[in-house]
């Protein structure tokens, strides 16, 4: 029997709803929301057989096509890395550059603010130097590790690209990571430190992950298939995604969605495997739910953390299940762009901004037979059911999690 959360909580104060106003999205499903939306619709999945750089792994990854992402060029060359190349591209997609220049205008440059997520930043270029470091000496060539590998390389470059001077940060706590930028987003605009809030990530492909990955086991030799009873474990992917936060009552263009409720928690049960029980899990949801102000049975939709390992299904099922039952309709769309990490949290949200705008709920893309000892409702083909509120859980290692919840604004 689902449980009803409270809707009040002395540790979780009510989130005065964010409307947000502008969105992108780019992974390997295509550049852009149109794209996104044919692709849940039709099932598509963007994954195929890894040929990433010189990485020799029977896996499948979720790949940005590389002539999509054109060097950085001008007086941000310094930062031109893959990571920030992904970010560029995303940046120019659904007319989101001119949004923000609207937002500038109306609020001033100094007054919005940028949040954003990564877990590997411009990892790869690293990689690319010590290739290329002397056999004798040791030493690397030319390499700007401010501008390309340090997380905050990521923060730097897309606030220079959108002309922003607010307060910026960037998150970097593994999946979780651009899930969290909306929790620091509304913190910051309601004790008035900015108007508007830039939130998103950007995570981009790198052979430290891919291999890392493989020497814990975790990686499918074939397209994952999160929640099946046959899953073997995760496919990577890349992408990047960016959104626009603005008070309810200030907005000025026409509202997507709202963000109604965040919920975060560190259960710190394992550097790598999910609380068995799901605790951590669960207490985002909650925490979620209160700042919402909303009741379990308010939520239509759940966007699952879903990584298809047989311990992070299991552990998300049991969370979400004792706390929501069998009634919303649950789904993970990792099975159509692969594991975002760093950006599988903006990814997963403008997801389900997407569903609710569309009216549609998402199916999941390669799962053929959901596990039977699984039990909450799970969507394997994306339906015309139209929610009304929507979850989406981004469980990252070390149990740092975050639930965020969107409603229509209909």
């Amino acid at each position: 029997m689902a449980l009803s959360a409270r809707r009040s909580s002395p540790w979780q104060p009510r989130l005065k709803p964010l409307t947000l106003t502008a969105f992108t999205l780019t992974s390997s499903l295509g550049l852009g929301q149109k794209t996104h939306v044919d692709a849940l619709r039709s099932g598509r999945s963007g994954l195929a057989p890894c040929a990433f750089e010189s990485a020799r792994l029977d896996t499948w990854v979720g790949q940005v096509p590389d002539a999509h992402l054109q060097p950085v060029r001008g007086e941000l060359a310094a930062a031109n890395c893959r990571n920030n190349r992904l970010a560029q591209l995303a940046l120019v997609q659904d007319d989101f550059s001119e949004a923000i220049a609207h937002a500038r205008r109306r609020y001033g440059a100094q007054r919005i603010g940028l949040f954003l997520g990564t877990s590997t930043s411009g990892l790869l270029t690293a990689e690319l130097a010590y290739r290329q470091r002397d056999p004798a000496s040791g030493a690397l060539p030319a390499f700007d590790y401010a501008a390309t590998q340090n997380h905050f390389s990521l923060g730097r470059f897309v606030r220079a690209r959108l002309g922003l001077a607010g307060p910026a940060m960037v998150v970097s706590t593994a999946c979780s990571s651009s899930a969290k930028t909306f929790g620091s987003a509304a913190r910051m605009i309601s004790v008035g430190l900015c108007d508007a809030a830039v939130v998103g990530g950007a995570d981009s492909l790198c052979l430290t992950t891919l291999y890392g990955f493989g020497s814990l086991e975790l990686l499918s030799s074939a397209p994952c298939r999160p929640f099946d009873s046959e899953r073997q474990g995760i496919s990577i992917g890349e992408g990047a995604g960016f959104a626009l936060l603005e008070r309810a009552e200030e907005h000025g263009r026409e509202p997507l969605a709202q963000l109604l409720g965040v919920g975060e928690s560190s259960d710190a049960h394992h550097m790598s495997t999910p609380h068995p029980e799901g605790a951590g899990a669960r207490a985002a949801m909650e925490r979620a739910l209160a700042s919402a102000g909303l009741a379990a049975r308010d939520i239509d939709y759940i966007n699952l953390h879903g990584t298809a390992t047989r311990s992070n299904d299991a552990a998300e099922d049991k969370a979400v299940y004792d706390l929501f039952g069998a009634r919303p309709a649950c789904s993970s769309t990792k099975g159509a762009t692969g594991h975002l990490l760093g950006a599988a949290g903006i990814a997963e949200a403008l997801i389900c901004v997407l569903a609710l705008r569309e009216r549609l709920t998402p199916g999941s893309a390669n799962t053929q037979r959901v596990d039977p000892a699984l039990r909450v409702r799970y969507v394997l083909s994306t339906t015309r059911e139209a929610p009304r509120r929507a979850m989406s859980n981004s469980f990252g290692f070390g149990g740092s999690n975050c639930s965020l919840v969107f409603g229509r604004t209909d």
